[in-house]
Parts: C-alpha cells; structure tokens; sequence
C-alpha cells in the first residue's frame, strides 16, 4: 500500500513539473483554440431589384462582421446588407440592415462553426447597376 501511494506522488510531482516547464499549458483536443480572425473581400455589381450572396465557411464560433466597404463612386444611396446561414443553396437572413451605406457595418455571433453568407440587395434605391466591396471576418 504504502509503495501504491509513493508512486502516485511520485507520478503527479513528474506531471507538475511538466507542465511547470511547458509555461502551465496543455493543448486541449476538446477546446482548441481557435485561430485568428480570418478577412474575406467580396464585390461584384448590384442592379435595380437585384441581390448579391456570397457563402463562406466559418471553422469557430464568435462574431462576425460584414462592412461595406465600398458602393459606387461614393454613392449616398442605401442598399441591404445581411449575415445569414448558408445551406448549400439558399442563404437564410439572421442580421440585416436595410438602410447601408457605404461604411455601414453588420455584426453577428456564430454560435458554432458551419456555413455561413453575406448579402447585398437592393431596397429600392437603385436606378443602374453600380460596383460593391464587402469585406467579412469571421472565426
């Protein structure tokens, strides 16, 4: 009994010391951390009545922000920006904004990794096509 309970000291004295040494960290499988924010630039022309839906993976949860970045040639009209989820062939709106400018940024939590999209569109301000920047970070 007595030589059970020295190697069991034995054994978490070695383990302190272990972890002492590797700065107190462990690399824990079930919680990784996850890794910096990720940047993705999309753009493309919006037309009257028309919309605009990138897909995107995000490998983490956290936030995720979506910003026009830029709309026309500094066009002051209003257009709709949204985050949503992507199920392989239809985004499904979780934030919108109906009233984005150029500048105008959405923000969102992903509670879990997975698919998700942004969207442009037109709210009925448009009168010809004109050239969009979004730009997403997500986890």
């Amino acid at each position: 009994m007595r030589r059970s309970i020295s190697r069991t000291f034995f054994a978490l004295v070695v383990a302190a010391s272990a972890a002492w040494a590797c700065g107190g960290t462990s690399n824990n499988p079930f919680n990784p951390t996850p890794p910096a924010p990720e940047t993705l630039t999309f753009d493309g022309t919006l037309t009257p009545n028309g919309a605009q839906t990138f897909s995107f993976p995000a490998n983490y949860s956290g936030t995720v922000t979506a910003t026009l970045t830029s709309f026309g040639p500094d066009s002051p009209l209003t257009v709709g920006l949204s985050l949503g989820t992507w199920s392989g062939s239809a985004c499904t709106l979780v934030v919108t904004n109906d009233s984005a400018t150029q500048g105008t940024v959405v923000t969102a939590t992903s509670s879990s990794a997975g698919s998700l999209c942004v969207r442009v569109y037109d709210v009925g301000t448009l009168t010809e096509a004109l050239p969009f920047i979004v730009t997403v970070v997500h986890p």
